[in-house]
């Protein structure tokens, strides 16, 4: 596993729901590889449900029935996913994504399954059962499938144990494990018993913590158990959502670096929201897509999209593998804002970054509702001249002495490297 840079992938959420299939994570696996992989994007990660097999759209059934083996652990629903038929799991498609060069990931839910406790199946290597270590009181707000697991009851370790043995056999290098990032201090044991099933597995895997907005005060516990792990709810593609991003950022750049990352979720490109209508498209503008591209990848967040990418057009590839930013986000080191000024209709955020290769990263973004135009020093980035300038979005090259002359469209930025 490579800790030096925050995981890049595709998640199925923004796309299909919890209905995703098998046929479109191959799809979509297959563009990654020939597209995207030499990049750095290599996990393709399958969302939530995956064990229902009447899951529809992003709304969740109550109560639905899902394929679960003897053990109490959900296996994927075959009529969607037919390689694992049989009781193979994910293996097969798991193997063919390996195939591609790529890495491949699952959401979970903590917990395990209410059937489960209702059936009171056994917990594999144990004489105990579901009923013994259900929290019966700890349960999602938003999703009827799972009950908590006490940690604190002989079974449990055994329970989670026996998942991630499971998700190992399958092959699986990336696990989202949801409703569990923002219900601290409620789940901590749960997430420690969970992290350590992970550790003795035998296997790498990324845990990502879902969903957020991630708690400040317990970073320290998300880095000591996590790789990575949500500053935010859902982010979808409205400007109020990235205009608020800036502030989840300001507090968590500091905790970014080795294999510990803040995560502002999903980039909502391309074709998105395919369980409704196949001809939508993300809402962001073209300036909006950049600066919230910039502001992942200066921050270092994980790069996880959200778009059907079979459906990109060359904007849209071209704003994920534009190589300078892409540079940025593997190289930015102690990135921060410098200052936000509001001023005569104007509103401006500018970040900086150390190169770790040498050099000044800078970003200069445009929150205000027209185009604008800004001349800042040199001495704003403590820095002096003459220094060569490199536009990271276009690439071009410019000397300059005391300051830079930008001009930045509405909701745009302006990011650059200053050697």
């Amino acid at each position: 596993m490579d800790t030096s840079r925050a995981p890049m992938g595709w998640n199925s959420w923004d796309c299909y729901g919890a209905a995703v299939t098998e046929k479109i994570v191959l799809q979509n696996a297959a563009y990654m590889a020939e597209h995207l992989r030499p990049l750095g994007y290599t996990y393709v990660v399958v969302d939530i449900q995956w064990s229902a097999p009447q899951a529809r759209n992003n709304e969740y059934i109550p109560f639905t029935e899902l394929e679960m083996d003897e053990y109490g652990r959900l296996l994927p629903a075959a009529n969607r996913f037919p390689s694992a038929a049989g009781g193979k799991g994910f293996g097969p498609l798991a193997a063919k994504i390996h195939g591609m060069g790529l890495q491949f990931g699952i959401h979970i839910m903590r917990g395990i399954p209410r059937q489960a406790v209702h059936r009171n199946t056994r917990i594999l290597g144990t004489d105990r059962r579901a009923r013994d270590i259900a929290a019966t009181d700890s349960i999602c707000s938003w999703n009827t499938d799972m009950y908590g697991v006490d940690p604190q009851k002989d079974g449990a370790p055994a329970y989670y144990e026996s998942l991630f043995a499971l998700y190992a056999a399958w092959g699986v290098d990336f696990i989202k494990l949801d409703d569990i990032c923002r219900e601290l201090p409620r789940a901590e044991a749960e997430l420690l018993l969970i992290a350590d099933a992970l550790r003795g597995c035998g296997r790498e895997m990324v845990l990502s913590l879902s969903p957020g907005p991630a708690l400040p005060e317990k970073a320290e516990l998300y880095k000591q158990a996590a790789h990575m792990w949500r500053i935010t709810d859902d982010f979808w593609d409205e400007w109020r959502l990235l205009y608020d991003m800036f502030d989840r950022a300001e507090t968590w750049c500091i905790h970014a670096g080795n294999g510990r990352w803040p995560d502002a979720d999903m980039l909502p490109v391309g074709p998105i929201r395919q369980v409704y209508d196949p001809a939508e498209r993300t809402r962001f503008t073209r300036a909006e897509q950049r600066t919230m591209m910039t502001l992942w990848c200066i921050l270092r967040s994980p790069l996880m999209i959200g778009g059907e990418m079979t459906g990109f057009d060359p904007f849209t590839l071209g704003l994920l593998t534009n190589r300078n930013i892409l540079d940025m986000h593997r190289l930015a080191r102690h990135s921060h804002p410098v200052w936000r000024r509001r001023a005569a209709g104007t509103e401006w955020v500018l970040w900086t970054a150390a190169c770790a290769e040498g050099g000044t990263y800078g970003a200069l973004f445009n929150m205000g509702e027209g185009d604008a135009q800004l001349a800042l020093p040199l001495e704003e980035l403590e820095l002096r001249g003459p220094l060569s300038c490199t536009d990271l979005w276009t690439g071009r090259q410019d000397a300059v002495a005391g300051s830079l002359q930008l001009t930045v469209e509405k909701h745009g930025v302006a990011a650059f490297l200053l050697r």
